[in-house]
């Protein structure tokens, strides 16, 4: 069966959303506003809800991205949901291994084995800024300390043995033979454990990873056991499918590790009803923010560009130092669209350049299904443009047509994230 992930950012994707007069901007520090979005996504039988983190507060007066904690709102949401999975981004670069694997440890437990740990080395001078550092480590070394991070988390994680209390009021809490230290001392960490918390629920929470480039595509194939992906079109898409299958098979690995791509959708009951709705937003975006966005995307400033003119010169994908997935995406639109600066913008404005689908539910359904038939996909990592009304969209129209497909679940079948994503529990190490 295809895979679905609801991301959750700000008030939507598009960065104009919040200006949207039905958008719920009001409502963003408010923990009900978030539960009110679980229990939808529950309702459609999605396999998680995803959060996403940043460690600055960049452009604020743009859009919203940034409010409460994820992890903080992540537990709030286990409360309010029984069935769906819960998966957090946690930075390599700027968490701590003990501190990032009692975190997920816990939330495993407090939502009985439902959480899922997106990795990122993150990316931006100014969150290393917030931490101590004066810019970003060098792109090698993120993904090294990342590494070397994955592992600890790991070994903590089986610092417990899954029978460790036996519960026996007359004898001890926990058999002292059943929980280790772990006595890691490596290159960037130095770590006795154990953890201070028993062995989560589904052993370890599910690891999650989105990487672009040739490091992040390695990590990715040895360590990660679902990927997000940025795919602007059905040939990228193959592309890095097919690419990172092959890693993963070269590392000796028979678990299915799930690719899903990133997926903004408008639906409408016709066509043109679809692309009203995505007009409403674009119309919304003042330009100058949408400037400043790109330029993030392609590491220049952009803020002098003409709108009406083509888009300048970048430099090529091999000498970029920023985000390469995202960067890499920017190339493929210019190249195959070749826009204006106005119309880059507003192909950008929602997704940042990940596949967009508008239409019928039908018609959505049709183009997600050739994706994940045709070797581009096993599911998608949904981005809607508005919240909350993309995803009412998408859960009362398309995902039924996908069921009646037979392409989607009616029901889950499982209790865990694990078994949502048809992954077994790793036995401990």
């Amino acid at each position: 069966m295809m895979h679905l992930n609801l991301f959750l950012l700000g008030a939507g994707h598009h960065t104009a959303a919040w200006r949207h007069p039905d958008s719920a901007i009001e409502r963003m520090g408010d923990i009900s506003y978030y539960e009110d979005m679980a229990r939808l996504a529950e309702r459609g039988k999605l396999d998680a809800i995803f959060l996403a983190d940043g460690q600055a507060a960049t452009n604020v007066s743009d859009s919203p991205r940034w409010f409460l904690e994820p992890i903080t709102t992540l537990t709030a949401l286990s409360r309010a949901t029984e069935r769906i999975g819960l998966i957090c981004t946690i930075s390599s670069t700027f968490f701590t291994p003990f501190h990032a694997a009692r975190l997920m440890a816990s939330l495993d437990h407090i939502s009985k084995g439902r959480t899922g740990w997106n990795v990122v080395t993150s990316m931006f001078d100014a969150e290393a800024r917030n931490h101590g550092y004066e810019s970003m480590p060098a792109h090698a070394e993120r993904y090294a300390r990342a590494e070397e991070f994955i592992d600890v988390v790991l070994k903590l994680w089986d610092s417990w043995a899954d029978d460790a209390r036996p519960l026996d009021r007359s004898g001890d809490y926990v058999r002292k033979d059943a929980v280790r230290q772990i006595l890691h001392h490596g290159e960037h960490f130095l770590v006795d454990g154990p953890l201070t918390v028993p062995r989560p629920p589904q052993g370890h929470p599910v690891l999650f990873q989105a990487g672009a480039s040739s490091e992040g595509r390695e990590l990715a194939a040895r360590r990660a056991e679902a990927i997000y992906a940025v795919a602007y079109d059905l040939p990228a898409a193959q592309a890095y499918y097919s690419d990172i299958k092959a890693r993963v098979k070269a590392a000796g690995r028979t678990d299915p590790v799930p690719i899903l791509p990133g997926l903004v959708t408008y639906v409408g009951s016709t066509e043109e009803e679809a692309r009203r709705k995505q007009r409403e937003l674009d119309e919304l975006l003042p330009s100058e923010a949408a400037l400043r966005q790109l330029g993030l995307y392609v590491g220049r400033d952009c803020s002098g560009w003409d709108l009406d003119a083509p888009v300048p010169a970048l430099m090529p994908l091999e000498d970029f130092t920023g985000p390469k997935g995202r960067y890499a995406t920017v190339l493929r639109i210019i190249e195959t669209e070749k826009p204006t600066v106005r119309q880059l913008l507003g192909r950008l404005a929602a997704g940042g350049g990940h596949c967009t689908m508008i239409g019928t539910p039908e018609s959505i359904a049709d183009r997600m299904e050739h994706w994940y038939r045709n070797g581009g996909a096993d599911g998608f990592n949904l981005m809607p443009p508005a919240l909350h009304s993309s995803v009412g969209d998408f859960i009362d129209h398309v995902v039924p047509v996908l069921q009646q497909r037979g392409l989607f679940r009616r029901e889950y079948e499982h209790d865990t994230l694990r078994g949502h994503l048809g992954l077994a529990r790793p036995p401990r190490s």
